[in-house]
Formats: C-alpha cells, sequence, structure tokens
C-alpha cells in the first residue's frame, strides 16, 4: 500500500470512525463491519470477510432488510418472532446439512442390493397391511353404527359427522398451537387457510353425499360406483403428481377390483344387495359424486401430508371440517334431527361412531406417507369382508363361500402391486423434488427414513417433524 494511501486512511480513521466508534469491539457486537484492517478482506479478529456479507459499515444488522420471518420450517424460532442474520446463516448451515443428510441416506437406502421380495421384509410392507386393515375396520364400524342408527329412524348424516371434526379439532389443535406458536400458526392460516379449506370441503362432502346414495339406490350399485374413487386417484395421481406406474402396480390394482367383483357377485348370488333403491338414478349419481370426492380429497391429503406435519393437516380438516359440517347440518338436517330417536343408546351409537372415525381420520395420514393414495383405497376394498364377519355376529347373515377367496384375491393384489417397487416403496414422492428436499421429515416418510439411515452410517444428526 502507498504511502499516500496510509495517509488516507489515517485521516478517515481519525476524523470520521473514530469519533462513531466504529472501530471498536462493541461496534462489531452490534453488527458493523470494521474497515481498518490493513487487508480489505481480513477483519480484526483475522475472519475472511466476504464480499457478500450483509452487514454495511453504516448500517445495524438488525435493520429491516436483515430480519428474516420463518414459515413452515423447522428451524423457526418457537415463539414465531423474527430472526437475525446470525439465526438465518444458522438455519442455511442446518438446512443444507440436512439435505446432505438426506441425500447420503437415500443414496445408501436405494444402492441396496434388493430382490423382488426386499420390500415385503420391510417393516413399512407390514405396517401398510397392518394399518390398512384397522382402517378397514374402523370403517366396518361407522357403518354399523350408522346401520344402529338407521334402524331407530336416527337419519341425520351431516350432524353425525359434525362429532367427529370436533374431536379432531380437540386433540390436534392443541398440539399444533403448541408446535408452531399462536404467531407461525395464525401466519399457516394466512397463507395456507383457503387450501386446507378445500381439502376439508372435498372430504365433507365426500362423506355426505355417499352417505345420501345408499338412501336411494342399493348396496350393490353404490359398491360398483366407489370403484371410480380408485380410478380417480390413480388418473389425479398420474396427472398431478406426476406419478408413474409401472405394469406390475396396475395388475395389482386390477387383481383388487377383480377381489372386490367377487365380493359383489357373492352379494348379488345371496340377495343382499339391498334390491330396488327408492330412486336408483339418484342414488347412483350421488354415488358417483361421492367417489369422485373422496378421490380428489385423498390425493389432496397425500400432498399435503408429504409436504407439512400431521398435527397441522388434522387440526385444519378438523376445525374447517366443523364450520362446513355445522352449516350442512343446521340447512339440511333440520327435520331429520327434530324426527330422529334420541336417547341413551342412540347417544352410545354416536359416541362409538365418533370414536371410530376419529381413529380412521387420525391413522389415514400413516398409509398416505409410507404408501399412497392408491395403496390407502385398495386397502378399504377389504371392508366389505370385515362387514360380513361383523355381519355373521351381529345381524347373522351367513358368509358366501366366495367371500374368503375375494378377501385373498384382494391381498395378494397389495402384494403384486409392490413387487416390482424399490426399497422405499410409495413413501418416496416424486412431487417432492430431488432429495424429497420440499418435504417434511415425518414419520412414515421417505426423507425420515433417509435422516435414519444417515444417522446410522454416521453422517447425520438431524430431527424429525411429526
Amino acid at each position: 500500500m502507498s504511502g499516500e494511501s496510509r495517509d488516507v486512511q489515517t485521516l478517515l480513521h481519525d476524523r470520521v470512525l473514530a469519533p462513531l466508534r466504529l472501530t471498536e469491539p462493541s461496534a462489531r457486537a452490534q453488527g458493523y463491519q470494521t474497515i481498518t484492517s490493513t487487508n480489505p478482506d481480513i477483519n480484526d479478529n483475522g475472519d475472511t470477510m466476504s464480499a457478500e456479507t450483509p452487514f454495511t459499515a453504516n448500517k445495524p444488522a438488525s435493520d429491516d432488510k436483515n430480519t428474516h420471518t420463518y414459515y413452515g420450517t423447522a428451524d423457526a424460532p418457537a415463539d414465531g418472532t423474527t430472526a437475525t442474520p446470525k439465526d438465518v446463516r444458522a438455519s442455511t448451515s442446518s438446512s443444507e446439512a440436512e439435505a446432505a443428510a438426506v441425500a447420503a441416506g437415500l443414496s445408501h437406502l436405494e444402492a441396496r442390493q434388493t430382490r423382488w421380495y426386499s420390500y415385503f421384509l420391510t417393516p413399512d410392507f407390514w405396517a401398510i397391511i397392518a394399518v390398512g386393515q384397522l382402517l378397514s375396520l374402523c370403517i366396518t364400524a361407522t357403518n354399523t353404527f350408522t346401520s344402529f342408527l338407521s334402524s331407530v329412524g336416527t337419519i341425520i348424516p351431516a350432524f353425525q359427522t359434525l362429532f367427529n371434526y370436533a374431536l379432531l379439532t380437540l386433540i390436534w389443535l392443541p398440539v399444533a398451537l403448541h408446535q408452531h406458536g399462536a404467531r407461525k400458526w395464525l401466519g399457516i392460516v394466512w397463507r395456507d387457510g383457503w387450501k386446507y379449506f378445500i381439502l376439508s370441503f372435498l372430504d365433507v362432502e365426500g362423506n355426505y353425499f355417499t352417505v345420501l346414495a345408499y338412501n336411494d339406490t342399493n348396496i350393490l350399485s353404490a359398491q360398483l360406483i366407489n370403484f371410480w374413487s380408485i380410478v380417480c386417484v390413480v388418473v389425479l395421481s398420474f396427472v398431478v403428481l406426476k406419478v408413474r406406474y409401472r405394469w406390475l402396480q396396475i395388475a395389482g390394482i386390477l387383481l383388487c377390483c377383480g377381489g372386490m367383483g367377487l365380493l359383489l357377485a357373492s352379494d348379488h348370488i345371496t340377495g343382499s344387495n339391498g334390491g330396488e333403491g327408492r330412486n336408483m338414478l339418484r342414488g347412483d349419481l350421488f354415488a358417483l359424486l361421492g367417489a369422485t370426492l373422496y378421490g380428489v380429497s385423498n390425493v389432496f391429503e397425500e400432498w399435503f401430508v408429504s409436504k407439512r406435519p400431521m398435527y397441522e393437516v388434522l387440526s385444519f380438516l378438523g376445525i374447517f371440517g366443523v364450520c362446513i359440517n355445522g352449516v350442512q347440518a343446521a340447512i339440511f338436517d333440520r327435520t331429520s334431527f327434530a324426527d330422529a330417536t334420541w336417547n341413551g343408546q342412540v347417544a352410545g351409537w354416536l359416541v362409538g361412531y365418533t370414536l371410530c372415525l376419529c381413529l380412521f381420520y387420525s391413522l389415514v395420514p400413516l398409509v398416505l406417507r409410507m404408501g399412497s393414495a392408491a395403496v390407502f383405497d385398495i386397502n378399504l376394498l377389504t371392508a366389505n369382508f370385515w362387514g360380513v364377519i361383523i355381519g355373521t355376529r351381529v345381524f347373522g347373515y351367513v358368509v358366501h363361500w366366495m367371500y374368503p377367496i375375494a378377501f385373498v384375491l384382494i391381498i395378494c393384489g397389495l402384494v403384486v402391486y409392490f413387487l416390482a417397487g424399490n426399497i422405499l416403496g410409495d413413501s418416496k414422492k416424486p412431487w417432492l423434488g430431488d432429495n424429497q428436499k420440499d418435504g417434511v421429515a415425518g414419520i412414515g416418510t421417505a426423507k425420515l427414513k433417509a435422516l435414519n439411515e444417515a444417522r446410522k452410517k454416521g453422517l447425520a444428526g438431524g430431527s424429525s417433524q411429526v
């Protein structure tokens, strides 16, 4: 450096910087960058200063432009406050470390030598089968309680489902508020509330129109049309979520549908299809609409739970479900509510219905994460089998010889569906980007499996979200 340059710097230091105390340690603590070093790229502590440093010589780091508000990240401050540049750097470092760990974990998992039966040896496959059958039992139980209510003239489809959404709110909203904090939770309402409203609306209306269909058409027609929900799920997943099904997966779906066809055929042979409905055309149209709404809502929920924590999705599903179902019940169930039978037995059936349906809703995200909306719908095909088993004990039904064959076909269809799958099955979602970077590291997700694999190999610490 020339003598003239040193004289200019000395003059600048004595006349400008010294009175402002910009070269003191306290100034650096307040976020100012010192410029008294003889090397313009080195600060007083010997640390290299990037040319893109967020600090300037005349602006504190606490300026609004240097503060950052988090939304929907695991590194967000618990109280929902803004983050300083130090927080941002720590968050960025943490995110980059997590991304590297996920990439390493996925590489380890997908590099394993696998055989056609490898996925069947994983806990995920058996968890999907077990949880799927539990969901089928829950559906069977809710149908049984609904039959009990109908038998005494209590037909209130919107009102009886209202309690389920209220219970979901009571359980999951406190969890969401505790995890996010009130301020951050309100930010989610502002940004994503309309999306959750659409999800809840699809779910509520799917329930409502399906119940209406069973009042107007026979059971055989309603169940045949419910196959349409599987078609909707496959088409929407292919077009919207960019899922690409292999031939074995399509064969598995068709095999499951064949098993369901046997169930329906046995119902027709034994005359247990409900006979002629009150208004077959209207009932079939309601069933078709309900199946379509179910298919769309299942795909939408799979998209949500793979990106957001389960407690957040379930809490909003409950909140908006209460609002939508409450308005619908007030409009359409007033007459039937007044004419319904009310006693202790009816109250017990409503409690049983609510508990079973709440358990169903709370477990669905696990199947959607470990599997997919298609796997979820296929699992529910076995609900008819369990319904007959319960019917033999409660309503005196006789099991037709086709039922065990149909049940085996549906389970075999699930096995065939996963024959061509890798060790991650359907848990690795194509719409979450490379290394699942847009996904949440929650229970059942490929991202959490990759992180656990990386930790096992000593490549990461990391944290997960439910």
